[in-house]
């Protein structure tokens, strides 16, 4: 099954994700990737002037800006690349660090590049309140003030909070259900942890924290995940930013991480003595109405399952980020093209040791995440076929088919 022109992952590796306001607080966003950055890269024992291209995710770019932007620049210079390798930020919402995945797919099947990384972070308790409107003055008039913290609203259109559970409704996914899903999505987390699946030196990777005094502080679980949750809890929640089914519950957090993952030709991995990780088989991307966000993971995963030569009954597993319960849910639905026995069957394959729900949702770097605990779990298992799908604000969605072979080392 191997081929020299194989499109590969030889590394990656996630910070654990933080909950909004908990040990990363304080943390740029830029730190934890040039973190990453320099953990991948020392992974596969290559010298940082090996990376010809680095796309860097990022969503809230008002946190950037703290740092007068271009981070993905900064990033790589802080993690010890060389100053000749290119780099591209990347702001296409949540999507942003798979999207990174994809670019530079594209660079090496253009050859014009042989390695590339794909990185997204994000820290959204740092995220400023920016004001406007005093460089020129307002008179008697007040300044505005908006809170870059809020990845919800855009203006003009409603919340995505809003949209997505309304078309979740009219795919009959009701509240009750998304309930449901977030509470699994919790428990999984839980079995998978004490299968010892979350560790350090696999997916995850440690932080150093600085303390105004004593010691740093060792940062190496997950921070936000829920293990008291209870289906009973979860139905007492209101409903947020006027959506009939979406509540704090059944949403991810506002977190702090980042993620990153080297990508090359299996010939240029083998003749620098890397093994291969998985295997990358086709991408897709997807865009539809606005308020359509939870359709699109479900359009750009049948798209580049088209493009593999593969259905969905080729797969093994399917990660779907969790921006909402809804998410997966509706593109699970629209998989299983509305039939009932084979949407039971998508959904039990589908995140099978949780989501973002759970694990958390750095914007930025969701979708790196996303890819590697796929990877990860297909290794753990022996090998396999997986397909994973994000969306994105305002309805766009990005997609990776990856294989994992046998023959792949553990």
């Amino acid at each position: 099954m191997s081929d020299p022109n194989d499109l590969v992952i030889v590394s990656a590796a996630r910070t654990p994700f933080g909950r909004f306001g908990g040990m990363l607080k304080e943390l740029h966003s830029s730190a934890l990737g040039t973190l990453v950055i320099k953990e991948v890269l020392s992974r596969t024992g290559l010298q940082g002037d090996a990376i010809d291209e680095l796309y860097y995710g990022m969503c809230i770019q008002s946190e950037a800006a703290l740092l007068y932007n271009v981070i993905g620049r900064q990033a790589l210079i802080h993690a010890g690349l060389s100053s000749k390798t290119i780099s591209l930020t990347i702001d296409r919402a949540c999507c942003s660090s798979l999207t990174g995945v994809q670019l530079g797919r594209k660079s090496i099947l253009l050859g014009e590049a042989a390695i590339c990384m794909a990185v997204g972070a994000e820290n959204m308790s740092n995220t400023p309140v920016v004001l406007n409107g005093h460089r020129w003055g307002t008179r008697l008039g007040k300044p505005t003030m908006v809170d870059h913290l809020n990845p919800i609203m855009y203006v003009g259109f409603k919340s995505i909070a809003a949209d997505a559970g309304e078309v979740a409704l009219e795919h009959d996914v009701s509240r009750e259900m998304q309930d449901e899903w977030a509470f699994n999505s919790q428990m999984r987390y839980q079995d998978a942890k004490k299968a010892g699946k979350f560790k350090i030196g696999e997916e995850l990777t440690s932080v150093s924290i600085p303390q105004r005094k004593g010691e740093d502080l060792l940062f190496e679980e997950d921070e936000f995940p829920k293990p008291h949750t209870t289906q009973e809890k979860l139905a007492t929640l209101k409903t947020v930013y006027e959506s009939p089914t979406v509540t704090a519950g059944n949403s991810p957090g506002l977190d702090a991480g980042a993620a990153a993952l080297v990508i090359t030709k299996r010939s240029t991995a083998e003749s620098l003595g890397i093994s291969p990780l998985g295997i990358i088989l086709s991408v897709g991307s997807a865009a539809r109405e606005p308020h359509l966000m939870a359709e699109v993971p479900a359009y750009a995963i049948q798209q580049a399952l088209d493009r593999a030569g593969l259905s969905v009954d080729d797969l093994d597993l399917i990660e779907i980020n969790e921006a909402f319960a809804a998410v997966p849910l509706v593109s699970t639905k629209i998989l299983a093209d509305n039939d009932p026995a084979k949407w039971e069957t998508i959904k039990t394959m589908t995140n099978p040791n949780g989501g973002a729900i759970a694990i958390g949702h750095p914007v930025g770097a969701s979708g790196a995440r996303i890819l590697m605990t796929a990877m990860y779990e297909l290794r753990r298992r022996g090998g396999g076929v997986g397909a994973v799908g994000i969306c994105g604000g305002l309805a766009q969605g990005d997609s990776v088919v990856l294989r994992v072979d046998e023959t792949c080392d553990i």
